[in-house]
């Protein structure tokens, strides 16, 4: 199995013509575990912002702004599988990069996600590794390819 760490940048996307404002977002940690039948991941919004935002919030807000925005959120535990998993299962991209390029049948729960953060806090990535791994068996134990 492949352990994936990926950091996806955080951006300011703002902009005043409302088609083309797609606001901002924090750094997002996603780790990915692939095999053979498919891939699980389990995604973490950090919401640590770009420096103009930080210092947006601390102009706006003082030394009281809510610090809950710079807060982590435990945002999705899913799969990629390159097959469908359910009845009328369409597929999201005709080429995944954690399926190789092949289509991906994706699912995720930002609830199950929650229960994932608390591992990470307590037990590190190595405790996510362990769960990932747990989901994987689950997730994909009656397809052939599983390994």
């Amino acid at each position: 199995m492949e352990k994936l760490i990926e950091f996806e940048a955080a951006y300011d996307w703002r902009d005043p013509d409302p088609n083309k404002d797609y606001g901002i977002h924090g750094v997002n940690i996603r780790f990915v575990l692939k095999g053979a039948a498919g891939a699980v991941q389990f995604i973490l919004y950090t919401n640590w912002q770009l420096p103009n935002v930080r210092q947006e919030y601390e102009e706006r807000f003082g030394d009281c702004w809510p610090r809950s925005l710079a807060q982590p959120l435990p945002a999705d535990l899913g799969y990629h599988s390159p097959k469908p998993m359910y009845d009328d299962h369409e597929p999201i991209d005709d080429s995944c990069p954690y399926l190789g390029g092949r289509p991906c049948y994706y699912d995720g729960s930002t609830l199950a996600a929650e229960r994932i953060f608390d591992v990470l806090t307590a037990a590190g990535a190595e405790g996510v590794w362990r769960e990932l791994e747990e989901y994987y068996n689950h997730t994909f134990k009656d397809d052939d390819a599983h390994d």
